[in-house]
């Protein structure tokens, strides 16, 4: 057990606990509950009365990561680690990798924006890369429940917050880089050099995977000497050819001067590039194509990626899709699928980038035949002022507007007619609606499981 603490509710007799002073709550205000439950010293950033040793640090963030580095990071490195960064595509191609290794065998965990899995174990995390005592906690225990290898997301806040200190890569892989999180890092520059700093903790013997087709891949490519490519362009993994379907995709690629073929249960071009970066890490890992290949069938995306549900006489999918680029190619896949009418539900979170919305609604309305605007995580923002924004940009009447979610997708859902398509983009997975403070049970998927429900019934 890891012996330090940041939260004063989860201390066990003799830990010590590590007052963090956080945008919202300040872990001063508990020591006295970590005393309490058993902490037998406090770090601190000031002087405080306890009945235990204090010591008082300049930086108790600081200190925490130093300390989690110096006394645990080389038992992590017994660990083999995979990670993988980039806008769009972490998630699946994060899960998929998981899927293959755990197929071919391999003890194995999965880290990111779904949560962490490990053997029958499915953990919720708060973010895509949780903060760093608690990537240290989950490594720990994997590691000494036999666990091998981990695949994880590593975000842009994660390696600009330093989460992942300590942490060395044997593989890494670049996805894409498409405008997202400007909120935070304000230029696609700054976004992109965050992005790059994955390569500092990447084993100098280790290979990095990048997607040449995205033109940011030069800048990993010119830091980072054992690059490998892939994508539609001549590179070490070449896709020379896809055909795709709404449940499957044939991928033709060249690896090696040899021609390869692979059906996957994913559709999409996205997905080709989905997969096939899944399928180069674990290639890089050490396991030959062949074998890769053979357990193509057992892979499936992860739960809230294109998942999709036949409703009356056509489809409906339920997608992550939050970012211009993602939304793009989610709309242009099903598009060229569709062999009737596509209705797209979508919104934007509040609190969150405003200068990609208008960008958003323009895409759904121009790709799609109709499209509802409806709330997704307003958070502690007027869900009209975002529906402005969102409006600022669109230049068709093909639209209205339904802020419940709920109301929103029962709409969409009635005008299905045969061969339609519904595509409910920017919830994916998450099983809830953030509405000011608080977090209130939504499943998009639910949704049109009661949908059919109420169709049977009727």
């Amino acid at each position: 057990m890891i012996q330090y603490e940041t939260d004063s509710r989860k201390i066990q007799p003799g830990q010590i606990f590590v007052a963090i002073k956080g945008h919202t709550v300040d872990g001063h205000d508990y020591i006295d509950q970590a005393i309490s439950n058993g902490a037998s010293k406090i770090i601190a950033e000031r002087e405080v009365e306890a009945r235990v040793p204090v010591v008082v640090v300049p930086n108790t963030n600081e200190y925490l990561t130093k300390v989690l580095q110096e006394e645990y990071s080389d038992q992590l490195k017994k660990l083999t680690l995979i990670g993988v960064t980039g806008t769009n595509g972490k998630t699946t191609t994060c899960y998929l990798t998981y899927q293959i290794l755990k197929a071919l065998g391999v003890k194995v965990a999965y880290m990111g924006t779904i949560g962490f899995y490990f053997e029958e174990e499915k953990k919720e995390l708060p973010n895509t890369t949780p903060e760093i005592l608690t990537i240290y906690k989950l490594f720990m225990d994997a590691l000494s429940k036999g666990c091998t290898t981990i695949v994880m997301e590593v975000s842009s806040h994660a390696l600009a917050l330093k989460r992942i200190t300590g942490l060395e890569f044997l593989v890494g892989a670049f996805t894409n880089l498409t405008e997202d999180h400007l909120d935070y890092h304000k230029t696609m520059e700054n976004y992109l050099n965050t992005k790059l700093e994955l390569l500092d903790y990447m084993n100098p013997q280790g290979t990095f995977l990048v997607n040449i087709d995205d033109s940011a891949s030069e800048k990993f490519m010119a830091k980072f000497s054992n690059t490998k490519t892939l994508g539609m362009k001549k590179s070490d993994y070449w896709i020379k050819d896809f055909s795709f379907y709404p449940d499957q995709t044939t991928i033709e690629f060249q690896y090696q001067e040899q021609l390869y073929s692979v059906t996957t249960h994913l559709t999409g071009k996205f997905n080709v590039y989905n997969y096939l970066t899944a399928m180069a890490l674990v290639c890089e890992v050490g396991f030959s194509l062949t074998d890769i290949l053979k357990v193509g069938s057992q892979i499936y995306p992860p739960k809230g990626r294109c998942e999709t549900y036949k409703v009356k006489d056509g489809f409906a999918v339920v997608d992550y899709a939050h970012t211009p680029d993602a939304v793009l190619k989610v709309i242009s896949t099903y598009r060229e699928l569709a062999k009737a009418k596509i209705i797209t539900v979508i919104g934007c979170g509040g609190d969150r980038d405003p200068l990609k919305r208008p960008i958003m609604g323009e895409i759904a309305t121009r790709l799609s035949d109709y499209v509802i605007f409806t709330n997704d995580n307003p958070r502690t923002e007027d869900p009209k002022k975002i529906m402005e924004d969102i409006l600022h940009g669109v230049h068709k009447d093909n639209y209205e507007v339904i802020l419940d979610r709920h109301e929103a997708i029962f709409k969409a859902l009635d005008l299905i007619s045969k061969d339609d398509i519904v595509l409910l983009l920017g919830k994916g997975h998450e099983d809830y609606q953030i509405l000011g403070h608080e977090k209130v049970h939504f499943d998009d998927s639910e949704e049109i499981k009661k949908y059919v429900k109420k169709c049977e019934e009727n």
